[in-house]
């Protein structure tokens, strides 16, 4: 199953790095004072709002973007006045890096996700260090021990978690362990399949005390106005603004499904 490999590779680069390494780089991570731009903030505004995602690849679609200028692909979303930016940081699959996150978040001034598979503590600050206003913590991924810690260390490091669940069981375990922040992910990570109904279905098993994002397959304004008057308070959009050439008039698209 790909949720497994993913998890194997995140597990295996992470025991690549001494354990001193890692608790010098959590240590390092703690004593940091100014607070990123304020990821919960950005999602909090009124409307539903976009953030968009910077991948180069992706496990089902392959090669997504062969120039990839993420710094131009960042600057561009800015310009488009997106809220948000998420960083696809996992290399094997995605051919990410955190040093791209690292470039982005220096460069621009909207919060940025860390989208990796996020299995450790130290992955959580190597992100803080980067320069990221959050993570992306994934419930099938973790024990409900594991989950909790990690969303505590967020906290604990002026951070915040956008915590992934796919089924209404997942979401119980997200607020069990503290999330303000979930994610409904419309993409089945076991075997990649996407059904954009599944955030609809599952929108009101989410407390009002906790913001709301779609992620995964969103396409069409239609699609975008299904999910505001489902009551999202945000939109999580990959493939669909990476492909686009003009990325400020593809994020103009998704908005006018807002008030369709």
């Amino acid at each position: 199953m790909i949720l497994t490999q993913l998890v194997a590779g995140s597990q295996r680069r992470v025991q690549a790095v001494p354990l001193a390494e890692r608790m010098a780089l959590e240590q390092r991570a703690r004593q940091m004072t100014a607070p990123a731009p304020s990821f919960k903030r950005a999602l909090a505004q009124p409307g539903l709002t976009i953030i968009g995602e910077v991948k180069r690849a992706s496990p089902s679609k392959g090669l997504i973007a062969p120039d990839f200028d993420y710094l131009q692909i960042a600057q561009d979303y800015q310009n488009a006045k997106i809220d948000a930016i998420s960083v696809l940081t996992e290399p094997d699959y995605f051919q990410g890096r955190l040093a791209y996150l690292e470039a982005i978040a220096a460069t621009v001034t909207v919060p940025t996700l860390r989208k990796d598979f996020i299995v450790d503590a130290s992955q959580v600050a190597a992100a803080r260090v980067a320069g990221a206003s959050a993570v992306l913590l994934i419930v099938a991924a973790l024990d409900p021990d594991q989950l909790k810690r990690l969303v505590d260390l967020t906290h604990a490091l002026q951070l915040d978690a956008l915590v992934e669940a796919h089924t209404a069981a997942e979401i119980k375990q997200a607020v069990a362990a503290g999330a303000d922040i979930i994610g409904i992910n419309n993409r089945n990570l076991q075997d990649f399949s996407v059904d954009i109904a599944t955030s609809q279905q599952l929108r009101q098993q989410i407390p009002v005390t906790c913001l709301a994002v779609a992620e995964s397959g969103i396409q069409t304004p239609s699609q975008v106005h299904q999910l505001a008057t489902a009551g999202f308070d945000a939109i999580l959009v990959g493939e669909t603004l990476m492909r686009a050439p003009d990325k400020a008039a593809a994020v103009a698209q998704l908005r006018a499904g807002v008030v369709a």
